[in-house]
């Protein structure tokens, strides 16, 4: 009986962290997610990024082990997912386009040739792209593969390597941040 009562148990914990999320800012984010290739990843955190007292995005960072190490994060050669939820009308792709050249220049100010030839494709995305609030975006990393860019779960293009994630990844959890408070929440420190 005890084994039974035991399974129930086990199996309703099972189901239930299936459907287990978090909200920020009326988004609602699973606590975990299934990567591209099959690893589950946890939410290691999420936060709101505002422009003067206008709350833009919903940033929220995947990895396999949750961690509030920015530069593990970054140099780490795992599956992992930075998504932005897009919960204003005022972004849109050129403004995404410009904030992320932006960020790039502080999270790689002297990129090799290489990279920045990966840089400016992914700036490109964004001349084609079209943005709109509810819309989200993410960048899961994949390793041996690349950065692998979505729009809404639809595949958008696979930027290879790992020196371009670290660039990326940089941009909310670098040195210089795009927003000090929204890469603390996304590692889990917000208050």
């Amino acid at each position: 009986m005890k084994k039974i009562v035991l399974f129930f148990f086990l199996s309703v914990v099972t189901v239930m962290s299936g459907f287990a999320q978090r909200t920020v800012s009326g988004v609602e984010l699973p606590e975990s997610i299934v990567s591209i290739k099959g690893k589950t990843l946890q939410l290691n955190g999420a936060g709101v990024r505002e422009k003067f007292w206008i709350k833009l995005y919903v940033g929220s960072l995947y990895t396999q082990v949750v961690t509030d190490e920015p530069h593990t994060i970054i140099n780490e050669d795992e599956p992992m997912s930075i998504r932005l939820n897009i919960i204003s009308s005022l972004i849109t792709a050129d403004k995404m386009m410009s904030a992320i050249k932006d960020g790039f220049e502080l999270s790689a100010p002297k990129p090799s040739t290489e990279l920045k030839t990966k840089i400016t494709e992914f700036e490109n995305l964004f001349k084609t792209m079209k943005i709109e609030e509810g819309d989200e975006i993410s960048f899961e990393y994949v390793p041996y593969e690349g950065t692998k860019v979505t729009r809404n779960g639809e595949l958008v293009k696979t930027i290879e390597g790992l020196d371009f994630k670290k660039a990326l990844y940089g941009i909310w959890l670098g040195k210089n941040p795009a927003d000090k408070k929204l890469k603390n929440a996304m590692l889990g420190k917000a208050k």
